[in-house]
């Protein structure tokens, strides 16, 4: 791995562990009386796309899951023992869907990783027919 390759990963970990941390803090975040976890949103394009970032750089499943795994420390580290002995992470629907949506996302690129199917760790595969080019969208669906 070279030089650049690991600044990078360091990169993309140090990115994991502030959205980990902004998608957590902005969670309880309200319009009035509404709530508007749009950190949700963020956590289900954000985690998949470090996914598979790391998992180009390192073509291995263990580098692919090192911002995910970040992610998550970094979410249960704030969330139960936050700033001041807060709880961060309350007991509700929106913290079980900022984890089920960051998770999931991620877990199901972090697989095809794991399997090694084609393009796994690159966003795009080789031509299939003349000049075409199948290019996989950020939770590995063809586009």
């Amino acid at each position: 791995m070279s030089a650049l390759t690991r600044i990078t990963l360091v990169v993309l970990v140090f990115d994991a562990a502030a959205l980990a941390a902004v998608e957590l803090l902005y969670l309880p975040l309200r319009v009035g009386a509404v709530p508007l976890p749009i950190t949700i949103l963020l956590a289900m394009v954000s985690t998949p796309w470090l996914v598979c970032s790391a998992a180009e750089l390192g073509r291995s499943w263990m580098v692919a899951a090192l911002p995910l795994v970040v992610w998550l420390l970094v979410l249960g580290v704030l969330g139960v023992g936050g700033p001041g002995g807060d709880v961060l992470l309350a007991a509700d629907w929106r913290s079980m869907l900022l984890l089920a949506g960051g998770i999931f996302p991620a877990a199901v690129v972090l697989g095809r990783v794991m399997a090694g199917s084609p393009g796994a760790g690159s966003l795009v595969d080789s031509p299939v027919g003349g000049d075409t080019v199948q290019v996989d969208g950020p939770f590995g669906y063809r586009e």
